[in-house]
């Protein structure tokens, strides 16, 4: 995201994350405000990211979706996920998906969170 505020925003969320840990209620209400920055910089992956991120947290009082996988998956070839999602906390997911709304001019950023879309519908 190109806003200043909205940098600030993305850097204030992960630090809180670092600080005090997860709180459910501050993340979404957090993630609500970026979401408007983004719909100020018409980018409808960002948008949906931010919008399917809180939602999920909001449903579930928990991040549950891993990292995407870096490995380039053919079309032919069909995805075998680890059984059931994890039940417990995914911080490290948390953070990665923050720290790809800050920089969306790289393509893998853009590929990576149109991953993790697929991953919070798939949900």
């Amino acid at each position: 995201m190109e806003n200043p505020s909205a940098q600030k925003l993305i850097n204030k969320i992960q630090l809180d994350l670092f600080k005090k840990g997860f709180d459910a209620e501050t993340l979404v209400a957090d993630l609500k405000k970026l979401r408007e920055f983004s719909m100020e910089e018409a980018n409808p992956v960002l948008t949906k990211a931010i919008r399917l991120a809180y939602e999920h947290v909001e449903e579930n009082g928990a991040f549950l979706i891993p990292i995407p996988d870096d490995e380039p998956v053919d079309e032919d070839t069909e995805l075998v996920t680890g059984g059931t999602p994890a039940n417990e906390n995914n911080l490290e997911s948390l953070d990665y998906l923050l720290s790809l709304f800050s920089d969306l001019t790289k393509k893998n950023n853009l590929l990576d969170l149109k991953e993790y879309n697929k991953a919070f519908l798939a949900y």
